[in-house]
């Protein structure tokens, strides 16, 4: 009764080719999901925002994990 939390709006908040400014959110995220590429930082809480002016780019791109199996890292980046 009464134990339900608010919802807490993560996502994809920019698409590919959308325009952005140093400070805007990019991506709202609980883990890394998304990873920082050029142009953008990794807040504390794993937000993803733009540090420079220009447009959003969604890439993937492979790396090795511990093992030596090659993995899908969906990179985020400002251009």
């Amino acid at each position: 009764m009464g134990r339900d939390s608010q919802s807490k709006r993560l996502g994809v908040k920019v698409t590919t080719g959308d325009a952005v400014w140093p400070g805007r959110i990019i991506v709202r995220q609980r883990g890394t999901n998304f990873f920082p590429g050029p142009g953008v930082r990794r807040g504390k809480d794993d937000t993803i925002y733009a540090i420079r002016k220009g447009k959003v780019c969604f890439t993937k791109m492979k790396n090795p994990s511990f093992t030596g199996k090659l993995r899908l890292k969906k990179v985020v980046s400002v251009k």
